[in-house]
């Protein structure tokens, strides 16, 4: 996934720092120099399409970043990159919530059709369009890129919104592991099926987009057999994480950068007991918050529980 690392900020909005990646401008150069999706008379209509899709992507992201903020979670930064742009939000881990978070970025684009279609209904009664033959490719072109980008995000490839959607709805049933383990598997064999069309369709882009799915689609299943590991352990008594108050799982289950070793983060609180490292924070595998493993204890805790 991408990272601000290679990236620069542009701005804060509401508290959500914007980032965009540097290779980002490899967008622009295809629509600058390629005359964009409709082919334009004045190169100055491409650069009015790109940051149109510019400002598209950014509202999609904003779109999650603000649904999960709604709900409780946390959001605080949008990286724009190539393939498309990452909302960071942690929603809390409920199903109802994560839904939410991810179905309000596609719901931006549902929104953008009757309003990209009224603007262009309108600009033709006032006569524009006729006389100003780049608007009408320009507006169409909009429209285009708004509802390629909804079909698009909706697929039900993990980590797409279509993927997490369905990951969401099957979580109601089937719980946060199998949601997940199933969305990636799915999300694979829609991967293999996006390949086919690369190869019939002599795509590079979507080829180049199948790899990077395939990937994200193997970490998913790697995270989901890692979820239904902490889940079936036992839990360490005395311990509660300071937000969501759930207790940690007794197990290796935390991996020491230093000496590549797993270990019990609380058997010795923030000490890896291979190389002794110390670590001033850990992250709660329920709510995703990180926080001093020794807030994990009550206040009036003097003991620790081993």
């Amino acid at each position: 996934m991408p990272t601000r690392q290679g990236s620069f900020r542009l701005f804060r909005f509401s508290g959500i720092d914007v980032f965009v990646h540097w290779s980002w401008f490899l967008v622009a150069y295809f629509e600058l120099y390629m005359g964009g999706i409709g082919g334009y008379q004045s190169r100055a209509w491409s650069l009015v399409e790109y940051l149109s899709l510019f400002l598209i992507v950014l509202m999609h992201e904003f779109g999650h970043a603000l649904a999960c903020r709604k709900v409780g979670g946390e959001a605080n930064q949008i990286v724009l990159w190539p393939l498309g742009g990452i909302a960071y939000v942690a929603p809390p881990p409920r199903p109802g919530a994560t839904l939410w978070t991810i179905a309000a970025g596609p719901l931006v684009n549902v929104i953008l059709i009757p309003v990209l279609y009224g603007i262009g209904a309108a600009a033709s009664r006032m006569g524009l369009l006729a006389e100003n033959r780049d608007l009408q490719v320009y507006l169409i072109a909009l429209l285009r890129i708004d509802i390629g980008l909804l079909i698009f995000n909706i697929l039900p490839v993990y980590p797409l919104d279509g993927g997490q959607i369905l990951r969401s709805l099957l979580w109601f049933p089937f719980g946060r592991a199998r949601s997940l383990l199933i969305s990636s598997v799915v999300g694979i064999a829609g991967v293999i099926a996006l390949l086919v069309i690369a190869v019939l369709g002599h795509s590079i882009w979507i080829g180049i987009m199948c790899v990077f799915l395939m990937m994200q689609c193997w970490t998913g299943l790697t995270r989901a057999r890692a979820i239904a590991r902490i889940a079936a352990a036992p839990q360490r008594s005395g311990f509660a994480c300071p937000f969501c108050h759930a207790a940690p799982p007794v197990g290796a289950f935390w991996k020491c950068p230093r000496c590549k070793n797993s270990f019990d983060m609380f058997s010795a609180p923030g000490v890896c007991p291979i190389c002794n490292a110390q670590f001033s924070g850990t992250p709660c595998f329920e709510c995703g918050r990180s926080s001093a493993p020794k807030d994990w204890l009550p206040p009036s805790s003097s003991t620790i529980d081993v």
